[in-house]
């Protein structure tokens, strides 16, 4: 999964950057609303977390653009203005939910988990195809009751897949959502990683779409 962070407390970007990579995701981090809105309109993100403070511009134009754009990517915004008229005003902008400062971090990313669940169309933490079981809260999967020992990277990969079942999902997409932008790759890479995790899961599960890419098998 893939997420953008929006902050001009370079401090504070650091935390949360922390906490979500700590969490599975692959990070972006910008600190002014005008490069928010570039990186929010031409990358593809499963989750931004956008502070509406912003030099350049502030968040709720940043997400108002985004929206009149046709970006439906889920958003949660910050704010250290406790007061219901900005709650009211992000969520009119197009914000699916909001966290006031100070917050707690565990709160932002079970927030976070929250939408991109929703987003993918579950509404529980504990993803399930077939025998296999991936919990979002604890980063842990296991199939037919047994733990998987996987790699960050790995994880990552199982959990994109399980969130889009039954899609096939391009090398592309996986990359885009499994790498740092600055990431230098060969053209091979998704399928090392893939091959990785059928060795500790079997062959059948993650099906092959020559040409297309690759699905995970309900059925396997």
């Amino acid at each position: 999964m893939r997420a953008l962070v929006v902050e001009d407390n370079v401090q504070a970007a650091e935390q949360i950057a922390h906490a979500l990579t700590g969490h599975g995701f692959v990070v972006d981090v910008v600190h002014d609303g005008n490069e928010a809105w570039f990186q929010g309109d031409t990358e593809d993100y499963d989750i931004t977390v956008l502070d509406i403070g912003l030099p350049g511009k502030d968040g709720i134009s940043v997400l108002s653009e985004w929206r009149r754009a046709g970006n439906k990517m889920p958003v949660i915004i910050l704010t250290a203005r406790d007061t219901w008229r900005e709650k009211v005003s992000g969520l009119r902008a197009g914000a699916d939910d909001y966290l006031v400062k100070p917050f707690e971090m565990e709160e932002l990313l079970a927030r976070v988990e929250a939408l991109v669940r929703r987003a993918c169309g579950h509404a529980s933490s504990v993803l399930s195809c077939g025998e296999l079981e991936l919990d979002t809260a604890t980063q842990r999967a296991t199939l037919k009751g047994t733990h998987l020992d996987l790699s960050s990277l790995e994880y990552r990969l199982l959990a994109y897949l399980m969130n889009h079942v039954g899609q096939v999902v391009s090398k592309a997409t996986l990359t885009e959502h499994l790498y740092q932008m600055d990431f230098e790759h060969n053209s091979n890479v998704i399928e090392v990683l893939v091959n990785r995790v059928r060795k500790k899961m079997g062959t059948q599960h993650i099906q092959t779409r020559r040409g297309m890419g690759y699905q995970l098998n309900e059925k396997g």
